[in-house]
């Protein structure tokens, strides 16, 4: 738990720190890479299980809430796709096929419409139309699944 929290805290100082969508990054070493992926992979889901608890009613719907979450699921959308072609981050333990590197441009054209998605959610979190917030969380949902589908081994 608290290698999480200070995953946590380092990364929201990073993207803090820095405008994500304008920066690209991937650690060097290919175990570093995997970590960095999965890492910013597994707080992007954390964050989006907040608002997709929300949408469902399965936790109160709370505006302020909902708007940070969108805005944090937005900024880790941009993170982990460079680690992705850091030699040896294919290597250990993760859920990716091979398809990844063989379909490349197919891969990264899910990751462009989830941050097209994630980009949307912050637009309609920032409104007061909540029915439309929860539209979008199934949208943003549909973005991610969509590459699970094709590119992460169940």
């Amino acid at each position: 738990m608290k290698k999480i929290v200070a995953a946590t805290a380092l990364i929201g100082a990073l993207i803090g720190a820095t405008t994500v969508q304008a920066q690209s990054f991937a650690p060097a070493k290919g175990e570093d890479a995997l970590r960095y992926r999965q890492s910013t992979l597994f707080l992007m889901g954390q964050h989006f299980g907040v608002l997709g608890a929300m949408a469902k009613g399965d936790r109160p719907f709370d505006a302020a809430s909902f708007a940070w979450n969108a805005k944090e699921v937005e900024n880790f959308s941009h993170l982990p796709w460079d680690s992705f072609w850091v030699a040896g981050a294919d290597q250990g333990k993760h859920r990716m096929k091979p398809e990844i590197f063989t379909e490349k441009d197919k891969f990264l054209g899910y990751a462009k419409q989830l941050q097209d998605e994630t980009a949307k959610l912050v637009q309609v979190a920032s409104g007061s139309d909540v029915a439309a917030a929860k539209a979008q969380v199934a949208a943003t949902g549909k973005a991610c699944g969509q590459c699970h589908d094709a590119f992460r081994v169940k």
